[in-house]
Formats: C-alpha cells, sequence, structure tokens
C-alpha cells in the first residue's frame, strides 16, 4: 500500500504529536514531515517528498492561510487540509480561496481528520456540517442579489456527469449509470476540470449549485 506523505503544520508541539500519534497509526497515512509555523511549513512543502499538506491556520511568521496560498503556488500537487479551532464562515471560505480542499475542527479532529485525509487525496471536498450550512446560504445570499449563474461552456453529457461527481457518485457508479466506462468517465471529468479552470470535486459541487445543476 501507497502511504500518503504528510506535513503536519501546528504552532503547539502537543498538539503536534497528538494528531501525529493519530495520523502515523494508519496503515495508508504517514507524517513524513512537521513544522511550527508558516514558513517552516512552506519551505518543507516539497512535491517530491508531501502529498498532503495539514495546516493549524493561527501560526507565527504566517498564518496557515498564507502558507496554504504560497504552498498552491509553489507546489500546487500538494493537497492542502486547514486546521482550526473556530467554527467561522470567515475562515473556511479564505481556505476554499487559497486552495484547501477541507476544513476540520481540531475539537472534533480525532473523528474527523482521517475521514478528511482520506477524502483530500481522493479529489474530494471534506465539509463539516457547518460549512455546508455556510456554502448553501452564500449560494441563496448571491441569488437573492440577482448573481447572474455561470451560462455552461459544458456540453450536456459533461453537465451530466458535473451532476452525478457533485451528487457524491463515484467514477464507477457514474459508468453504471450512463452505461460507458469508468476510462470514458475519467476523461470527460479531466476535461471538465480543464475546461472550467478548476481541479477537485469540491470546485466542481459549487459549480453545480450556482449552475442549478444540484440543488442546494
Amino acid at each position: 500500500m501507497t502511504k500518503t506523505r504528510i506535513l503536519l503544520a501546528d504552532d503547539h508541539a502537543l498538539v503536534r504529536r497528538g494528531l501525529r500519534l493519530i495520523l502515523d497509526a494508519e496503515p495508508d497515512l504517514e507524517v513524513v514531515a512537521e513544522a511550527a509555523d508558516g514558513a517552516q511549513a512552506v519551505a518543507a512543502a516539497s512535491e517530491d517528498d508531501v502529498d498532503l499538506a495539514i495546516l493549524d491556520i493561527a501560526m507565527p511568521r504566517m498564518t496557515g492561510l498564507q502558507a496554504a496560498r504560497e504552498i498552491s503556488r509553489r507546489a500546487p500537487g500538494i493537497r492542502i487540509l486547514i486546521l482550526s479551532m473556530y467554527d467561522n464562515e470567515q475562515y473556511f471560505f479564505e481556505s476554499l480561496k487559497v486552495g484547501a480542499s477541507g476544513y476540520v475542527l481540531k475539537s472534533v479532529a480525532d473523528q474527523d481528520l482521517l475521514e478528511a485525509c482520506r477524502a483530500t487525496m481522493r479529489g474530494e471536498p471534506f465539509l463539516y456540517p457547518g460549512a455546508v450550512t455556510a456554502l448553501i446560504r452564500d449560494y441563496l445570499q448571491r441569488d437573492r442579489e440577482g448573481e447572474r449563474m455561470p451560462e455552461s461552456i459544458l456540453t450536456p453529457r459533461e453537465e451530466e456527469i458535473v451532476k452525478l461527481i457533485a451528487e457524491g457518485n463515484s467514477a464507477k457508479e457514474i459508468a453504471e449509470t450512463l452505461v460507458i466506462s469508468v476510462k470514458t468517465v475519467d476523461r470527460h471529468r479531466a476535461n471538465i476540470l480543464q475546461k472550467l479552470g478548476m481541479r477537485d470535486r469540491l470546485e466542481l459541487t459549487r459549480y453545480a449549485i450556482r449552475a442549478g445543476l444540484v440543488e442546494p
């Protein structure tokens, strides 16, 4: 089994130790680097050595959000999760803007962190219930303000696939539903991401909501 190589960044050594124990106990996850601040995290984030960066949002020298932005720019192949004490919509949306695939609350990290790591590595979002509510509220606010929904540049088949992806179906399930091969689904998905300038399931799901392909 290929392990997901993790960079863990938090300015509290005790927190890092606790999270590392949780992560290293799993057969598919391994902490290969630690950082005590955002600048150290950026320095340690090499695509050759790290698959996933878990960044505390509040760190000295450079915050987790600043570090995430820099890591996304320098090493776009590294997936990012933000860790936070705060169930805060602004922090959550800022995390999405800087390229994070998920936002994990420290208060429930022992329950959510493993699931979040695996979802992120599958290219799927990890959204805790409050974050889902925030996304929906954001959509409704834009709708109330009369913001135009994006006009689709996708073919009807591509829209069909985006809808199925946003509804949480796997490539295999989509293939079975549309009676096509998994390889064809993967090719469509790659084309869709390229057309829309997106990189993962989270962004596709937000697009699907705003384009009216799925209901919020």
